[in-house]
């Protein structure tokens, strides 16, 4: 095994492919969702904001719910690979809070786009080729959503329901995957 296939492993094992954090983000796209529903498209943008603040510790929740350890080895050379995707992510909200000041309808496409982008980056840090498609899932959405201004209730709705449709399908693929190395009916 190589040394990036060490550290996938190690991130895997540790955060359950990543599937909780997935998860996480699924509850946060559902609350904007529906504050859009209940609120307005602005205030929505800012549960959104506060609720992606959440994402990692809420993730973190999970993992340890499921009995993993919820953290990766120390030492591991893909947690800066997670900072610096972190770090660019939180960069482009900027962005995505701009293009809402000219037009509402383009704030949760922009973070698709955003967060599709980044998603791309976990296919490296776990080693699984599902972030390729989830990453590119929420980008098509998100240029769609943007080019064709549907309601903002449409994108959060969507973000919301990709992440939960990826989200059990990693689950299942880590389950799967932590089963095959450990020989056990138990992950």
């Amino acid at each position: 095994m190589t040394l990036i296939e060490d550290a996938q492993t190690d991130m895997r094992d540790g955060y359950h492919s990543g599937a909780p954090g997935v998860l996480a983000s699924s509850f946060a796209w559902s609350a904007a969702a529906a504050s859009v529903a209940l609120l307005s498209p602005q205030q929505a943008v800012w549960v959104l904001f506060f609720c992606g603040m959440f994402i990692f510790p809420v993730g973190v929740v999970i993992g340890k719910i499921l009995g993993g350890r919820a953290t990766h080895a120390k030492g591991n050379p893909l947690a800066s690979l997670a900072a610096a995707n972190t770090v660019w992510m939180l960069l482009c909200f900027p962005l995505a809070f701009a293009a809402q000041m000219q037009m509402i309808e383009w704030f949760f496409p922009a973070v698709l786009l955003v967060i599709g982008g980044r998603y791309l980056t976990f296919a490296v840090m776990f080693g699984m080729k599902i972030y390729w498609l989830l990453g590119f899932a929420l980008a098509a959405v998100g240029l769609v959503s943007g080019y064709s201004r549907v309601a903002p209730i449409v994108s959060a709705a969507a973000g919301a329901g990709i992440e939960l449709v990826f989200a059990v399908v990693i689950f299942l693929l880590h389950r799967q995957w932590a089963r095959a190395r450990t020989g056990t009916a138990a992950a």
